[in-house]
């Protein structure tokens, strides 16, 4: 069953097919009743889609606790993606741009704010455009006349150009550059929803987890964790690629096996090549192999091995593709990725990244893998945001499962 990607919703900026396809009435059953929106999501079990799965109605409920400062709360919805593998965003955005206005909206109305910032990569054109469109039809419209009502004053919504780099996607470094800074993570406390956008509260949530909560409020908590399995709540949009016939995004029930989405969703193995593994959540997380095939696909399962389901990006590996290679890759992403805020984040993973290229290239030398331990072991949580605990964590699975791979790079089997 779709939700986010039916049809029906992909009428891009167009307001009026939007409304004619059931748009609308998820906001409208907020303005009915604000104080059942934060319980309405708390019951559809509804967590952040953006990587990090918080439960969505926590955030909400800190953010409405907050008094209301002389400027008015925020709401800012992330939609900077810009990890390797990850390209749901962007399909929201360019396709079915309503859907999340009208959660983001939702959400204003649920913590009090009178500010909407739609945070957009420059790079997906598209999106940015749909998205400017999609906001400048709702202005005027009688949904938002009664918003304004409910809320004591007019909102004001527009969309907001990321940075593009990868590290704006972090919470503080996305609340800096809708200030029009440097997308510079901080350290917190205080969280966004304490002290976001210029000093005020600030909700903010990930694409996905807006245009959720549109049909959360429309169809109601009962109907949105009927739809996912085995005690999962609700679809995930899945990003799958690598090395599969039919890469591309796919809504599936939370809770789907991973075997189902690969096998059934992707056809199968490119060139009948054996499973190999798969960089779960995109390339910052720990990988699972042809033994985890089974593996449900929602928080809780892939947590109890050792992995997260992040974005929902699943980049397939295959027999005869290279584990060092593919970390290699990725941890230059991460180190060419890194704001440089933080030293041992900037160095750290430069210096992996350095180390995993000289064996890559078969110019390994003794004691690199020593090295590369020894880094994976001390990196975690030496920088303000995630990028280095993922560049750690990538590398600490691939050392752990295909320290083979290594070895022989090495010369040593």
């Amino acid at each position: 069953m779709t939700v986010l990607t039916a049809e029906r919703v992909c009428v891009g900026p167009d307001l009026d097919a939007w409304l004619a396809a059931g748009g609308g009435d998820g906001l409208s059953r907020a303005l009915a009743d604000p104080d059942a929106i934060i319980p309405a999501i708390e019951a559809a079990g509804l967590r952040g889609l953006g990587g990090a799965g918080f439960p969505t109605h926590r955030k909400w409920s800190a953010v409405a606790a907050q008094p209301r400062p002389e400027g008015g709360k925020w709401v800012v919805c992330n939609g900077n993606e810009d990890e390797p593998g990850t390209f749901k965003d962007r399909f929201l955005l360019s396709r079915t741009p309503h859907q999340v206005i009208e959660g983001a909206l939702i959400g204003a109305l649920a913590v009090g704010a009178t500010n909407v910032a739609l945070y957009v990569n420059p790079r997906e054109t598209a999106s940015v455009a749909a998205t400017r469109a999609a906001v400048d039809a709702w202005g005027g419209h009688p949904l938002m006349t009664r918003l304004a009502g409910a809320l004591g004053g007019a909102v004001s919504i527009g969309v907001v150009e990321s940075s593009g780099l990868y590290v704006g996607g972090e919470e503080t470094a996305a609340v800096a550059s809708v200030m029009g800074g440097f997308p510079f993570p901080s350290l917190k406390p205080p969280f966004p929803a304490e002290a976001g956008v210029h000093g005020a509260p600030t909700l903010l949530n990930n694409v996905e987890t807006f245009a959720h909560a549109t049909h959360i409020l429309r169809q109601g908590p009962d109907w949105y964790r009927g739809m996912g399995l085995g005690g999962a709540a609700g679809t995930k949009l899945f990003s799958l690629s690598g090395d599969v016939l039919r890469p591309g995004l796919h809504e599936l029930p939370m809770g789907t096996p991973l075997r189902d989405l690969v096998f059934g969703c992707g056809g199968g193995m490119l060139a009948d090549r054996a499973f190999k593994a798969v960089f779960t959540g995109g390339p910052s997380n720990t990988l699972l192999t042809a033994a985890d095939l089974d593996v449900a696909l929602d928080f809780d399962s892939l947590r109890a091995r050792g992995s997260r389901l992040g974005t929902g990006a699943m980049i397939v590996v295959g027999e005869g593709t290279s584990i060092l290679r593919k970390t290699a890759e990725y941890v230059a992403f991460f180190a060419a990725s890194s704001c440089g805020q933080c030293p041992p984040c900037k160095v750290g993973t430069h210096q992996v990244s350095r180390i995993l290229e000289r064996l890559e290239g078969g110019a390994g030398r003794p004691g690199d893998l020593e090295a590369l331990e020894n880094l994976a072991e001390l990196l975690p949580g030496s920088g303000r945001c995630g990028l280095v605990d993922g560049a750690a964590t990538v590398l600490a699975s691939s050392l752990r499962t295909f320290r083979g791979e290594y070895e022989r790079a090495l010369g040593q089997r």
